[in-house]
């Protein structure tokens, strides 16, 4: 399992988590930090 953090959540806990959650990311590390819901929500 993989997770996509928000903006409330910081990008740091991608590699916090690395371990538990690899592959994870944050909207920010993907450049989907100014990104509206619907695109957001197709990405995940």
């Amino acid at each position: 399992m993989k997770l996509l953090f928000d903006h409330n959540l910081s990008p740091r806990l991608v590699d916090r988590l690395a371990d538990m959650y690899p592959n994870s990311q944050h909207l920010f590390l993907i450049s989907l930090d100014q990104a509206d819901d619907l695109t957001v929500w197709e990405y995940a």
